[in-house]
């Protein structure tokens, strides 16, 4: 008998109180960090190499600050992000076996590195790419183009944002795997949908054209072919670690 089964829904509900208001204490602290670092972050990633020659405009008097705290919100949840994850593990852990608790407990520096370089990928190599891109479309089309600071970084956060969350799929997957809601075998099953799946989310996040589609669609089923590779090493880790708890029992 785990410790869940002891508790009752009104201790359930104050438990996961508890643990909001210590995520919402960090994310207002870790703003506050986000709100000294926003200038030279925004300043640094408006000297992109791909768009150094452009100068950046603001449409509306209330663009840059706009711009200013989207920044610091975002610096303050993937702050807040170690946090996040450690207080949702904290929340379920009690269901789970003692080998699960310490398996998935080393998710959450995997899930905070691959979001990182999600964005990494997605910035130093799709962002470009892209940029020139549209740059090449409009001078073909003898467009001027002319840059907004919202809007500049509204396409930014479009390209990288999604693909810190893409790059989650390993570690979403390996955590299900753990917890006995999917399997390889299913994962395996569905690959073709879940490849659709992968296809329709590339089109939304990059332009219409056939390299940049490819460039965005190939990383992503090699990140699902992962999945499936690591799923099936959490698999055979939980059903021995399932055997040992009913030797134990025994």
């Amino acid at each position: 008998m785990n410790q869940n089964d002891n508790m009752s829904i009104l201790e359930h509900i104050e438990e996961l109180r508890k643990r909001l208001m210590i995520i919402v204490v960090f994310f207002v602290l870790a703003s506050i960090i986000g709100f000294f670092l926003s200038q030279p972050l925004i300043r640094f990633l408006q000297d992109a190499s791909a768009v150094q020659e452009l100068v950046m405009n603001a449409f509306k008097p209330t663009d840059p600050f706009k711009v200013y705290m989207q920044m610091t919100f975002l610096i303050g949840i993937l702050l807040t992000s170690p946090v996040i994850l450690y207080q949702l593990w904290a929340f379920i852990s009690p269901g789970l076996l003692s080998t699960e608790r310490r398996a998935t407990l080393s998710y959450i520096p995997a899930s905070v590195l691959l979001f990182l370089a999600g964005i990494s990928f997605s910035y130093f190599i799709l962002f470009p790419f892209v940029i020139r891109f549209m740059l090449n479309l409009s001078g073909s089309m003898g467009i001027e183009t002319t840059i907004g600071i919202n809007e500049y970084f509204q396409f930014l956060f479009q390209i990288t944002i999604p693909f810190g969350l893409l790059f989650q799929l390993p570690v979403v997957i390996l955590f299900l795997t753990r917890l006995g809601i999917i399997t390889p075998q299913y994962l395996s099953k569905i690959r073709k949908y879940a490849y659709f799946v992968l296809l329709v989310i590339a089109a939304f996040i990059t332009p219409p054209d056939v390299l940049s589609h490819m460039m965005v669609t190939v990383p992503l089923l090699i990140l699902y072919e992962i999945s499936v590779w690591i799923s099936k090493i959490g698999y055979r880790k939980a059903q021995k670690a399932k055997q040992r708890a009913e030797q134990e029992l025994e």
